[in-house]
């Protein structure tokens, strides 16, 4: 298996700031992998609904988390002041390949990266469904 190189800052079009918590930290003294996680759901959820492209609570369709992935560069601690970089690598009929990068303080190399890939569904049926043209227009500013 090849390790990725970590991406810049540049290379995502949007930043979210993520400040870190105490309870981040484990017990190695560093953000535990799992967080990074709910760092990249925050920051893409985030982003969709201050374009007004996801209803978080009442929408018809929602996005579900069908894959994933992450490579760790460096560590990141409390009191660490972050920001996840969003980009958007591939846009289907109902699903998205999210791409993601951790950035701490001011440095310009991410210290984690990852992807997750939505597959958006009906909320009632959990079943596919045509991404909303709002919603694709926002990951279509977020393309690469």
């Amino acid at each position: 298996m090849t390790r990725p190189t970590p991406h810049v800052r540049a290379d995502y079009p949007y930043h979210h700031p993520t400040p870190t918590r105490w309870a981040d930290n484990d017990v190695y003294g560093h953000v535990n992998n799992v967080t990074y996680y709910a760092y990249f759901d925050t920051a893409v959820n985030a982003y969709l609904a201050a374009r007004g492209a996801l209803d978080l609570h009442a929408g018809s369709v929602i996005g579900l988390v069908v894959e994933t992935g992450c490579a760790y560069f460096a560590p990141a601690a409390f009191p660490d002041a972050l920001s996840v970089g969003v980009r958007v690598a591939r846009v289907g009929t109902s699903s998205v390949r999210y791409e993601l990068a951790v950035f701490r303080g001011a440095d310009e190399a991410a210290c984690a990266q990852g992807y997750f890939v939505h597959v958006y569904v009906d909320r009632a049926t959990r079943r596919p469904t045509a991404l909303p043209d709002a919603l694709r227009a926002a990951l279509e500013a977020l393309r690469l």
